[in-house]
C-alpha cells in the first residue's frame, strides 16, 4: 500500500476543539482489520522564556466495545461536576480581568488570558 494511502486510511473523520491553550482533537481511525476506533488527543502549548515554544500531547485510545461505558462514565462526571458547581468557570486565573500581582518590592505586572470559552461535547454521535 502506498503511503498517501495509509495516511487517507488514517483520516477518516476529525474534528478539532480549540480552548485556550489546549486543543483536543477527536479522530476516526481504522484497524488493520478496517474496524474503527477513536483517539482524543490533548495538545498543549509551552513557550519558553526565550519565546520559543513547544507542544506536550496526551493521547486516549478509546475503541467500539468501551463506547457505552465511556459515554455513559463521561455524562454523569459532567453531569456531576455541573450539578455541583455550575457551568460558571470559577477560576481566578479564567476570568477576564485576572491581574497577577506582585509584593510591593517587585514591579507590578498584569496578565490577562486569552479569551476561550469552552465547548461542550456531545458523544452521542459515537
Amino acid at each position: 500500500m502506498r503511503e498517501n494511502d495509509m495516511l487517507e486510511k488514517e483520516e477518516i473523520f476529525s474534528k478539532v476543539l480549540r480552548a485556550g491553550r489546549r486543543t483536543y482533537f477527536f479522530d476516526v481511525r481504522a484497524t488493520k482489520a478496517d474496524d474503527y476506533y477513536i483517539t482524543i488527543t490533548e495538545s498543549k502549548k509551552f513557550t519558553e522564556e526565550d519565546g520559543s515554544f513547544h507542544f506536550k500531547k496526551h493521547k486516549i485510545y478509546l475503541y467500539k466495545e468501551d463506547f457505552n461505558d465511556f459515554t455513559e462514565i463521561l455524562g454523569e462526571m459532567t453531569s456531576y461536576v455541573l450539578n455541583h458547581k455550575g457551568e460558571e468557570v470559577i477560576s481566578e486565573r479564567h476570568q477576564k480581568d485576572f491581574k497577577k500581582e506582585y509584593n510591593s518590592d517587585k514591579t507590578e505586572e498584569s496578565e490577562t488570558p486569552s479569551s476561550s470559552t469552552f465547548t461542550d461535547i456531545d458523544f452521542d454521535d459515537i
